[in-house]
């Protein structure tokens, strides 16, 4: 095993690399032939470097359209498994925030907390700073987004909500795992004069499929969940940054991050190393 202070750039990229293929911690160490706590410790490391990269850099945006929406998960155990004395932050259900430029794709804003008005306000907040114009959003239909998009924009944006609409199928058999039926979806305009052909989730709602099928920590009815909520919080800071800056998007035939004028290269694993 090796410890941390000794780790070269060839091993270094090499759990990197792992974690952002959705590797767990454990798989991670075996194939690499670290400790468990080595690997631990890198990302710990890793993820605030991407974290204050990211929120130096990704600013001024010349974006035209942004989604948002949020994904859940759990850290150290579900709720209905937490006694009262152990219900805190951090402990049970945790959601990550997300907002996505629909042209660029590149996420714009990340963020992990409770499903609330606070939380949505923040995210408000956090979008708004890094945009240079204004923007067409669409969100779904989560209440406390109206108030948040009001006092953060004004009137200074076109907004709308796209509700869908599911079957109620009971869930038994094989049915129990899967997603019940959408049926439709119905949008309103809360705000501005938003472009019907463009008021969609369909941009927002993949990259948070991404994050559950990238990081190992979003597989469900595994063992791979986090178990402590700072770790959760820096493996998404590096998948976020990793999506933006290194993956190179399909349809764009180049990173978000690029096609959004942020940076000029596709990055590789060790540009990533390099922030430390």
């Amino acid at each position: 095993m090796f410890s941390m202070n000794k780790l070269d750039i060839e091993t270094r990229v090499s759990i990197i690399s792992a974690l952002v293929e959705g590797v767990g911690i454990n798989a991670t160490s075996r194939m690499t032939g670290v400790s468990n706590n080595t690997v631990l410790k890198l990302l710990r490391d890793i993820g605030p470097a991407c974290d204050k990269y990211h929120n130096e850099h990704v600013r001024n945006l010349k974006s035209q359209r942004v989604q948002c929406d949020e994904i859940w998960s759990f850290v150290y155990a579900k709720n209905k498994n937490i006694s009262e004395e152990q219900k805190r932050f951090g402990v049970g259900s945790v959601w990550t925030w997300t907002a996505i430029d629909a042209q660029a794709k590149l996420i714009i804003s990340y963020l992990v907390g409770l499903r609330d008005a606070g939380y949505a306000f923040e995210l408000m907040q956090d979008v708004a700073s890094r945009l240079a114009n204004r923007v067409q959003l669409t969100t779904d239909g989560f209440r406390p987004y109206l108030e948040a998009v009001e006092n953060t924009f004004g009137t200074e944006i076109d907004y709308a909500q796209l509700v869908k609409i599911y079957g109620t199928e009971q869930a038994i058999g094989e049915t129990r795992y899967s997603p019940p039926r959408c049926l439709g979806a119905r949008s309103t305009t809360i705000m501005g004069n938003p472009d019907e052909d463009h008021i969609s989730t369909s941009y927002i709602e993949p990259s948070n499929l991404t994050m559950r099928l990238m990081n190992r920590r979003f597989t469900r009815l595994t063992l791979g969940f986090s178990k402590k909520i700072e770790n959760h919080i820096h493996a998404i800071s590096l998948f976020a940054f990793h999506y933006n800056f290194c993956k190179i998007h399909k349809t764009l035939r180049c990173t978000p991050a690029m096609e959004a004028g942020v940076t000029g290269k596709v990055w590789e694993i060790g540009d990533i190393i390099c922030l430390l």
